[in-house]
């Protein structure tokens, strides 16, 4: 059975500022629907850990629906650490110098 995932504290960051900023929104509850999205890929990441492409080393890929963002994360020891959230358009070396 596969343990819990694991955020790195840039991770945690990531997820505090695009919340943040969707909370300033006119749109109400534009954060805490973008949370329900990133909680439903967490859970699919937590089911198949493996299920999700390879696209940078031993790094894996897996993006939101409705959100324009994508989990980046790796497996250790078969734990899911999460390495980045962070919008498609940004520079993927923002997340690559985590892994």
């Amino acid at each position: 059975m596969t343990s819990r995932l694991r955020l790195s504290a840039a991770a945690q960051r990531d997820i505090a500022a695009v919340k943040e900023w969707y909370a300033e929104k006119s749109t109400p509850d534009l954060d805490l629907r973008f949370q329900l999205e990133l909680d439903k890929v967490f859970q699919q990441i937590e089911r198949i850990p493996a299920g999700y492409s390879i696209v940078y080393k031993d790094v894996r890929r897996a993006i939101l629906n409705r959100f324009p963002y994508a989990v980046f994360y790796h497996l250790r020891s078969d734990t899911p650490y999460i390495l980045a959230v962070v919008h498609q358009a940004r520079d993927p070396r923002v997340w690559k110098l985590r892994s």
